[in-house]
């Protein structure tokens, strides 16, 4: 995942967080602010996220005497990865919704609002930092080193034997 893209979607959901709460409050609405049950349902997502990651990571540094189911593997990697992109919206929009209930703090159901705002902005931040994290437990490292990688001269691919081709089949 690139952290630059993480950051534009979260500027650009704060704003949009931000238009709404102010909408909503010129029109009486109320703050679109999630429920604090919504705390309750990013942990179980975290912990989730967490101990597949760690399995995923455990059997990389491991003996790998077992084979790891390679779907679990995928899906571990898949669930770190909307665990991050749900993080940064939820940490945007409620950014951008604490950032409208500072001008009017000073109210007390504004104060509710701005520490549930904040509440939910900081989960969501720990979801980003999860998903980062347990995206990073799902490389694998190189085996061979970067030579036999990249296929350099005098350095095959594992699995090839010198001077084989590229691929399986050649259209020769």
């Amino acid at each position: 995942m690139n952290p630059l893209l993480l950051a534009v979607v979260g500027l650009a959901v704060a704003i949009a967080g931000w238009s709404a709460a102010v909408l909503s409050g010129r029109y009486g609405m109320a703050t679109p602010v999630l429920p604090p049950t919504g705390l309750v349902t990013m942990g179980v997502i975290v912990v989730l996220t967490l101990v597949l990651g760690i399995r995923v990571l455990r059997w990389r540094n491991g003996k790998k005497k077992k084979m790891l189911n390679p779907i679990l593997a995928a899906w571990t990697l898949v669930l770190a990865q909307a665990c991050a992109y749900t993080g940064t919206v939820l940490l945007g929009w409620h950014a951008g919704i604490f950032v409208e209930q500072l001008r009017i703090w000073s109210l007390r159901s504004s104060q509710e609002l701005t520490g549930l705002a904040l509440g939910m902005g900081g989960g969501g931040l720990v979801m980003i930092v999860v998903g980062l994290v347990v995206e990073r437990f799902c490389r694998i490292p190189p085996e061979d080193g970067e030579d036999a990688a990249k296929g350099l001269p005098g350095h095959p691919r594992p699995g090839k034997a010198k001077g084989e081709g590229e691929y399986a089949y050649r259209g020769d």
